[in-house]
Parts: C-alpha cells; structure tokens; sequence
C-alpha cells in the first residue's frame, strides 16, 4: 500500500530524516515509536504529503506521488490518504455529522451522499445520538471518533494517525485502538500510527522503532 525509498529530510544543516526505507501492506497497522525529535511527525507529514522530502520516492496504492503537480497532490491527498491528529482540529461551529462531509463534499461529492456516508461512518462508531452536536458539546473520545469517521469519509488509502490517543486516558485510548483495529478488518484499512504509548503500539501488527532520524 506504502512503500518509500532513500527519503530523506533536512532544515538547514539539521538532518532529521536519514535514508528512511518503509514498506507497509494493505489492512496492516504499523506504529512507530520514538522519542521526541526522532524524525516520527516529520516523516508522517511526508507520508501524507503535507511535505515534501530532499530527496528520496514515495509510492502510495501504486501512485509515484512526488512526481505528481501541487494541484494533483492536493487532490490525490484528499480522495487516498485519511488524516487523524491528536487534537481533532474539529471545526467548532459544524456539528459532527457537517465536520465529517467536510472532505467528501471538497471531493464534489454531493451533500445528500457525503450525509448519506457521513451518518453511516457515525453511526458505525457508535454516535448516532451525536450527529447534530457541536464539538465542544462532545468528550474528548467521541471528538476522537467523529475525527475517525472524517478521516474514512472518503474511502482512503490509507489512514494517517499522529498521536491519536494522546488527549485520552487510558480507556478511551484502548477503546479508539480496538476500533481502529475494527475498521481494519470491517473496511480492510490500513493505518499508520504515530504514538509515545509503547503499549498501543505493542497492539499493532508491527511496531517500528524511529532514532536519529533512521527506522531502527
């Protein structure tokens, strides 16, 4: 599904990324782990194309993504990769239910579709009751699922998560990686995540460990 070559990234003379090699198969759950400053958010935002590498290939679902324009990147970002991040960036005056058709309706899906699956998605996560409330009217778990269900919307790729249980205890936490493992096998996802909890990430199919600037 993934797959990256000699990636590498520097800010002046910084090198964070060193030659990073990765290979992820579809409906695989991949973690990785590291300490703070180890490359991991960095790489991330290259993996979903938020930056761009010095040097090195990318390929996502068999798509050369860096040899595409900035106009076809944005597009390709937003029909194939999926983005979950620790503090929702839930958009407080829509409710769940407009947040999640946000990236279906900026694919020109129509609205009665984008509700169509938005509701769906909702509902599937256990927030049927919710549909119509604002962000700062819901807990911090179900603000993290309505970020699930917007990042699903459009039937990505793959699904990119930076620390998504971060602003959670340790119960919510397990129950948003139970449903992520869920949806991998309900929708044969596949997830990368970014996470400091070792034991979340023990829980995926492969836990990879970032140092220096290098996948160890």
């Amino acid at each position: 599904m993934l797959s990256t070559k000699n990636i590498k990234k520097s800010y002046g003379d910084l090198q964070i990324l060193k030659d990073v090699n990765l290979a992820i198969r579809r409906s695989e759950i991949v973690s990785i782990v590291g300490a703070s400053g180890a490359g991991k958010s960095t790489l991330l935002h290259i993996l979903g194309t938020l930056a761009q590498p010095d040097s090195g290939e990318l390929l996502i679902d068999g798509v050369d993504v860096l040899s595409l324009s900035s106009s076809k990147i944005a597009d390709f970002r937003n029909r194939k990769i999926g983005f979950i991040f620790q503090f929702h960036h839930l958009l407080p005056e829509f409710s769940a239910l407009e947040n999640v058709c946000i990236p279906s309706w900026i694919a020109g899906e129509s609205k009665k579709e984008a509700t169509r699956k938005a509701t769906a998605l909702l509902e599937h996560l256990q927030l049927k009751d919710r549909l119509e409330h604002k962000p700062s009217e819901l807990s911090g778990g179900e603000q993290q699922r309505v970020a699930i269900a917007r990042a699903l919307i459009n039937s990505p790729a793959i699904v990119l998560a930076d620390e998504p249980t971060g602003n959670l205890d340790s119960q919510n936490s397990s129950a948003i990686f139970n449903m992520i493992n869920d949806l991998r096998h309900e929708f044969k996802q596949t997830f990368v995540l970014v996470t400091h909890n070792e034991e979340l990430a023990a829980l995926s199919d492969r836990s990879l460990r970032m140092q220096d600037g290098q996948l160890i």
